[in-house]
């Protein structure tokens, strides 16, 4: 079983290829950006196609260069930064949750940088309640990711077992 850099790693590649995967697969070939919605389960799932040019539900959006590129950059600086953690940690739960909040927050720069936004496209509605908003693979892993962080023990707490020992 994996532990430490290596499943932070393979977790943050997987989701990152997971990520891309899904936007070529619905934005490119299934042709979202033009069709604009695809209704996959009416009244539950649908693919909406939303770009978001700012941070979560489109806060301070602006199509200005300087906050598209400064955004990927935030990304990349944050994702280093919680690799370098992982490494300090090396609990199971703490490296996977890393992986998948690095996995992604890259994927969603490499939207920022290729596309001049995020693409968003899952949405899930319910009980006649109307979202308005998006989300892709990225978000999701991002989500669950921090909430892995959270519930990973602290240092110093009774840990995982297969976690190595630093030398």
């Amino acid at each position: 079983m994996m532990r430490g850099p290596a499943l932070t790693l393979w977790t943050a590649v997987a989701v990152l290829l997971a990520d891309r995967l899904s936007k070529w697969a619905v934005v490119e070939a299934m042709g979202l950006r033009e069709r604009l919605a695809i209704d996959v389960a009416p009244g539950f799932v649908s693919l909406r196609m939303a770009w978001n040019r700012g941070v979560n539900f489109g806060l301070f959006a602006d199509d200005a260069p300087a906050l598209r590129f400064g955004l990927a950059g935030l990304a990349v600086a944050i994702s280093a930064v919680v690799a370098i953690w992982a490494l300090r940690r090396r609990e199971r739960l703490f490296g996977f949750g890393a992986g998948m909040l690095i996995g992604g927050a890259l994927g969603n720069a490499w939207d920022r940088v290729a596309y001049g936004a995020v693409a968003d496209f899952l949405n899930v509605t319910c009980c006649g309640i109307d979202n308005p908003y998006a989300f892709n693979i990225a978000d999701v892993a991002i989500f669950a990711g921090a909430f892995a962080l959270i519930l990973a023990p602290a240092p110093g707490e009774a840990s995982d077992p297969a976690a190595e020992p630093r030398r």
